[in-house]
């Protein structure tokens, strides 16, 4: 299994970001993909994920709703994650997980498989 996550750089405040997720080696119509971040000093936490479910049920980090969208193309073996109106805080290592789940999780314990991250910074 293989999760390649990209499209971070350094960005001004409010600007916008489009991370990817692509992936290999899994059926990945029947994951669910987690994205999740990592700022120095900080625990892993969970920004978003996406279920495989016909609706493609979501979940957000409270302090990114609003400014993040998580969508899938199944026939791209992708996930991707639009940040708008990004902020300082966001700045991080953004990580992609895949794990099959009956629903997403934020939970990093949840995942079992990870990409090797891509870094975003924000700053003036």
């Amino acid at each position: 299994v293989q999760l390649q996550a990209s499209g971070g750089g350094l960005v001004q405040p409010g600007d916008s970001l489009r991370l990817s997720c692509a992936a290999s080696g899994l059926p990945f119509d029947f994951y669910a993909i987690g994205w999740f971040r990592q700022a120095p000093g900080k625990e892993r936490e969970g920004v978003s994920c996406v279920d495989w479910s016909f609706d493609r049920d979501t979940d957000y980090l409270d302090s990114v709703k609003g400014r993040f969208t998580v969508t899938r193309d199944n026939a791209k073996n992708s996930v991707y994650l639009q940040m708008n109106s990004l902020k300082p805080d966001d700045t991080a290592v953004y990580y992609c997980a895949a794990q099959r789940l009956s629903r997403c999780s934020l939970q990093r314990e949840s995942y079992s498989y990870w990409g090797q991250g891509t870094q975003v910074t924000v700053s003036s």
